[in-house]
């Protein structure tokens, strides 16, 4: 009796160990998981909305980003809607869009996720349209020919995941950062 004690712990004992490591692996592959979708939807999401500001892109393709009622009052993205854009009379080509994020701690069941993330275009390639170059030098100088400079900022951003997809509810402004 003793020996089939000391053989049926020793079995219990290597199965728990087992089952603790197969379930810290787990945790560890969703956790790696929805971080690496995070950060592919901040990013994406953030260089897409730069470039539908600048570019005049399709505004449609925001949606699989962020929530509509973010869009309704992004006053970026109303700004390109209606006009009055500061890049209107740009013919952009290409911007360096660079985007860094906190660390996040996300449990493979959570479904909203508060981070913090930096944002900077340091480069924008493009030059105003010719109908409009002679009179934005009268009025603005000789850097007027070349695109406004993004605004460098901080911000803490709200995602929830819906559906299987993670997209950005908010947006908060922590600070504008000086380049």
């Amino acid at each position: 009796m003793k020996h089939l004690r000391r053989l049926i712990w020793f079995i219990a004992s290597r199965l728990l160990m087992v089952c603790a490591v197969l379930g810290l692996m787990v945790v560890t592959f969703y956790y790696a998981m929805n971080v690496t979708n995070v950060y592919v939807v901040l990013k994406d999401g953030m260089a897409r909305r730069a470039q539908v500001c600048m570019l005049q892109e399709d505004v449609a393709e925001l949606n699989k980003y962020f929530h509509p009622a973010f869009l309704e009052q992004d006053a970026a993205v109303q700004a390109t809607l209606n006009g009055a854009s500061p890049y209107e009379d740009y013919n952009v080509v290409g911007i360096d869009h660079r985007l860094e994020m906190s660390f996040v701690w996300l449990w493979p069941w959570d479904s909203t996720l508060r981070v913090d993330i930096t944002e900077r275009i340091p480069r924008i390639d493009g030059r105003i349209r010719g109908s409009k170059a002679e009179e934005a030098v009268a009025l603005y100088g000789d850097s007027a020919i070349y695109p406004p400079k993004w605004t460098s900022a901080r911000y803490r951003a709200v995602l929830t995941k819906e559906n299987g997809q993670w997209r950005v509810k908010s947006l908060l402004l922590i600070e504008e950062l000086a380049e």
